[in-house]
């Protein structure tokens, strides 16, 4: 099974869409994350639930 690293971004309510998504854009490009959970507030905001996969290396053996 997978393991996953999390990162909670929040986007306030007076950012708009374009912008939100340019952020998220940034994240995924550059850090690797992929979207996990997206909510939308009442009151406008955004809470974003990014992740991106934990790799493991094998230890070599001799």
């Amino acid at each position: 099974m997978p393991e996953y690293e999390f990162v909670d971004v929040y986007v306030p309510r007076g950012v708009s869409r374009k912008e939100a998504t340019r952020l998220l854009t940034e994240h995924a490009e550059y850090g690797h994350w992929e979207l996990d959970r997206l909510t939308l507030r009442r009151d406008g905001s955004r809470r974003v639930r990014l992740r991106r996969r934990i790799i493991r290396q094998a230890r070599a053996t001799w």
